[in-house]
Formats: C-alpha cells, sequence, structure tokens
C-alpha cells in the first residue's frame, strides 16, 4: 500500500499552511486572523495510521479573546450584512468549493479515508446545500398578532419577530466535516448570527479549507472561527455566557457531557442512532436487501443513520437472510479507498474497531451466529458484518445497547409487527427507521408507534442535505435539522407590542 500523504494544488490554500520537513502545518482561523500553534496535534489518516498533517492546538486565552471579539463586533457584522448579500456569500462559497473540487475531494479521501465517490457525494452535497439556503430564508419571517381577541388588549396590536440569537457555538463530526460544518454555517448565519466552529481532531482539515473559502468568498472576517482544540479542553468553551446556542453532531455520550457543563443556552443536537429496518412479509425482498445493504456499508457504517438492526417477519426471514447474505458477498471490498474498486475503506481509528470486535464477540458469547464477514483486516480494517441473533438474548447485546460507530447489523425473526415496535422502542436510540412492505394498515401502525424521528418507506434511512427534516427522540438528540426547520433553535422570538388606546383607531362595540 502507497503511504498516505496530503496534496493541495489550489494556490489559494497556500497560505493556510507551511511544510516543515515535508509535512503540512496548517493555521487556524480566528475572526478575522490566521494563526499558527506554539503546540501542535498530529494529524494522521485512518488508511495507513500516517501523520499526514499538524494543526495548531490553541491556548484558552486565544479562545476567549476569540470569543470576546465575535461577541462584541462580529456578532453585530453578520447581523448588519443585509440578508441577499448573505446569500451572495453562500453562492459564491459554493463556486469556490467546485472550483477548488480536486482537493477537498483529496482531503476527504486522505483525512477520511472515504472512497472517491463518498469524497465526490459530500463536496455536491456541501453545494447543494449552500445553493438552497434560499430555502431556509422562508422561516426567518415572524408573526402579526392583532389585539382584539382578549379584553386585555383592546387597542394594541403585535408583531413577533424572529432574530438572530447571537454567537452560536458548531461543533462538527469526524464524519461529514465539510458537509456538517457547511449545513451549520447556513442555518445559522442565514438569519444573523455569528458562528464558532469546533472541528474534529481527527478530521480537521476540510474545515481549515472551508475558513479560507469563507474568507475569499467576502464572509465577515470576525463573524466565524475555527477553534482547534480536543474535545477534553472544551468545557470552558461550552459553558462561555457569550455563547448563546450550541449545535452539535456526535455521540450521546459527547451530548450528555455538553448539556453538564454549557448551563442554560439553547440546543440543536444529533447524538446516537444506529436504526433499524422492518422487512413485512408482502415486501420487495430483493430491493429491501439492497437497500438495507447500502444502509449498513456506506462510509463503513460510520453514520448516525447507519442500520444496524433488522427486524423480519417469520414469513419471509429465510429468504430475506439469503439475499441479505447475497448482496453483502457481491457488494462488499475492503481496502485502500484511493482504489476506485473499494467499496468499504477504513475505520476512523483502531480504537473503534477493537469495540466492534469487542461487540461481535459479545454477541456470540449470546447466542449470535455470524452470517456474513465480522474479520478484523487491519488496525483500521474491518469486514462489515452480518449478525443472527435470538430474541432471547437480544436486548442484553453491546450491539443493542450501545451505537458502535462501523458496519455491522443485527438480523432477528419477529413474529408481527407489534414485537417489532416492542424491539425498536426498545433500544435507547431513536434517530430513524427504515420499513419495507405494502400493507397500509401495518405501515400506518409503525408510523404511529415506532419512537424515531424520521421513518422512510421502502429505502434507507439518509440524511442528504436535510431536504426534509431529521433528528432524534429520546437518547439521539434534541429539535431537528433540516431546511427551514433549524431556524427555530438558533433564533429568539421577540414580542414589540403597540398601545393605540384612546388614539381613536378602533372603535369596538
Amino acid at each position: 500500500m502507497e503511504k498516505s500523504s496530503l496534496t493541495i494544488n489550489s494556490k489559494e490554500f497556500s497560505e493556510i499552511f507551511e511544510i516543515k520537513d515535508g509535512l503540512p502545518y496548517f493555521k487556524t482561523y480566528l475572526a478575522g486572523q490566521w494563526i499558527g500553534g506554539d503546540e501542535w496535534q498530529d494529524v494522521v489518516s485512518p488508511i495507513d495510521l500516517n501523520i499526514i498533517a499538524r494543526i495548531p492546538r490553541l491556548h484558552w486565552n486565544q479562545i476567549d479573546n476569540t470569543i470576546d471579539l465575535i461577541y462584541k463586533k462580529g456578532r453585530w457584522s453578520i447581523r448588519d450584512t443585509p440578508g441577499e448579500k448573505r446569500l451572495k456569500i453562500y453562492e459564491r462559497m459554493a463556486s469556490l468549493i467546485d472550483k477548488f473540487r480536486e482537493d477537498f475531494v483529496n482531503v476527504l479521501i486522505i483525512n477520511n479515508g472515504k472512497t472517491k465517490a463518498a469524497a465526490e457525494g459530500e463536496v455536491n452535497a456541501a453545494i447543494e446545500r449552500l445553493i438552497r439556503a434560499d430555502l431556509d430564508v422562508r422561516e426567518t419571517r415572524g408573526d402579526y398578532v392583532p389585539g382584539d381577541w382578549s379584553s386585555e388588549t383592546l387597542e394594541t396590536e403585535a408583531i413577533v419577530r424572529r432574530e438572530p440569537i447571537g454567537v452560536v457555538l458548531a461543533i462538527v463530526p469526524f464524519n461529514y466535516p465539510l458537509f456538517d460544518t457547511v449545513n451549520k454555517i447556513v442555518y445559522t448565519t442565514v438569519i444573523g448570527n455569528a458562528i464558532i466552529i469546533k472541528p474534529p481532531s481527527s478530521t480537521p482539515l476540510p474545515i481549515l479549507m472551508l475558513a479560507k473559502v469563507m474568507e475569499l468568498a467576502g464572509f465577515p472576517k470576525d463573524s466565524f472561527a475555527i477553534i482547534t482544540v480536543p474535545g477534553k479542553d472544551m468545557n470552558n468553551v461550552v459553558a462561555d455566557k457569550r455563547i448563546q446556542a450550541i449545535s452539535l453532531t456526535g455521540s450521546t455520550e459527547t451530548g450528555e457531557e455538553v448539556i453538564k457543563h454549557a448551563g442554560i443556552k439553547q440546543f440543536i443536537m444529533e447524538l446516537g442512532g444506529g436504526d433499524p429496518a422492518i422487512v413485512l412479509s408482502d415486501a420487495d425482498l430483493a430491493w429491501a436487501a439492497q437497500r438495507i445493504v447500502t444502509g449498513i456499508i456506506s462510509y463503513t457504517g460510520q453514520r448516525c443513520d447507519s442500520v444496524k438492526l433488522i427486524l423480519a417477519e417469520e414469513e419471509i426471514y429465510d429468504t430475506l437472510k439469503e439475499l441479505i447474505v447475497k448482496e453483502l458477498a457481491k457488494s462488499v471490498k475492503v481496502g485502500d479507498p484511493r482504489d476506485p474498486s473499494t467499496t468499504v475503506g477504513p475505520i476512523i481509528d483502531a480504537k473503534t474497531a477493537d469495540e466492534w470486535e469487542n461487540a461481535i464477540k459479545d454477541a456470540i458469547e449470546k447466542g449470535g451466529k455470524i452470517l456474513f464477514g465480522g474479520k478484523r483486516i487491519g488496525p483500521t480494517y474491518i469486514e462489515p458484518v452480518l449478525i443472527e441473533a435470538p430474541k432471547e438474548s437480544l436486548k442484553d447485546m453491546y450491539f443493542y445497547n450501545k451505537e458502535v460507530f462501523a458496519s455491522a447489523a443485527l438480523l432477528v425473526k419477529v413474529k408481527n409487527v407489534d414485537e417489532a415496535i416492542e424491539i425498536s422502542n426498545g433500544r435507547r436510540y431513536g434517530l430513524d427507521a427504515a420499513i419495507f412492505g405494502k400493507d397500509i394498515n401495518k405501515i400506518r401502525k409503525l408510523q404511529r408507534f415506532l419512537e424515531v424521528g424520521a421513518i422512510y418507506i421502502n429505502d434507507y434511512p439518509r440524511h442528504g442535505i436535510g431536504y426534509f427534516p431529521f433528528g432524534g427522540r429520546k437518547d439521539s438528540g434534541i429539535g431537528r435539522e433540516g431546511i427551514g426547520y433549524t431556524i427555530e433553535y438558533v433564533t429568539a422570538y421577540k414580542s414589540i407590542v403597540y398601545n393605540y388606546k384612546g388614539k381613536g383607531i378602533w372603535e369596538y362595540l
């Protein structure tokens, strides 16, 4: 395997890093300035665990000064930029990402371990999300409230404004660093908030490149920052009173830790998942098998909406099992994501692969049977696993109780939809569910009783650019992400009441 290394060719990025001993040392962006470091963090490629870059490890005083500048000046700079100009900035950002497409794709392959197709898909999603910012605007309007519906408010009227909350902290996950950052930027700033972005320590490079794109596109310089600091050092940041809202995509455990330290703020959190797919007896089984397998192996299962539990009615269970195994055998090729024939690349780190391996052992000890895969091929390479799980011990399995961020699914035979509902709702998570079938009565019952934020009929769960809103219930999060829907969580209502008593405007009977 060729040693992984980073190549960025566009001259516009040349000023955000310098080469030392053959390794790029990146600067980070702090409200108008590109800053290097006196301490550095290694950035490692999951392809071969080779160090591909270093980024600054910021000190609290640097972060404190940045928050202060954004709070005092930057939140007004973005708010005083007219909305139509903000849309033009997003359009320029989209054009620049497309212009630098080759560099972004290369970085997502090397830094994230994505296949080229997956990296191209993320770049396309980021571009489309920026272009579709115009659809968010429809939710930025307020209301008019007449006063004549209460005796206390006669001869008055009010307007109810929806206005920016101020400064929003965006905590970005490793798995979609470019798209998720773009998404958070759009729904945060389209209404006029400033944004502070905490990139993932493992995959920060696409976000640092995006900061340069924002600068080139004319985004107000003091209205955004990228704070490169390990998650364990974020307690002071999340607790800071100058930050009014936190947008987090990550694990349930991270979300709980942030809420514990943050204090009174507004939250939008998309947390742990791992989704059930319920297959009914009248489903198109070939189609269901193909879509379920895609939902299992896409980005090696490192997606919150990855399929992790398959519940099949007993009449079609054996046939579906056979079709899924055949589809996995046909679809899975584990290897270097730089190889065009690879469909399953590496896991982000060896620690996650260890957890996956231990969860398989746990499932086998509790009566599970491996139907496909389950081999550890290298420190960060795994073969997606399908495990037949007995109902009697299912709820004791690690895979059932925890979200393992890697390709793995439990296959379970169920008697009917009631049993499928009970098993699905028994998990602590409630992000999405998939239903395959035609019986509208069964489907309608599942829609009513499943405790999830989104249900996909005859397809695997996928959030895309958020054209349809998504988000979790229970331990899967707070609020909803989606074009137009997330505005609610980064804004505040302000009622302005006008009193006209005795002015002769109204003459009520």
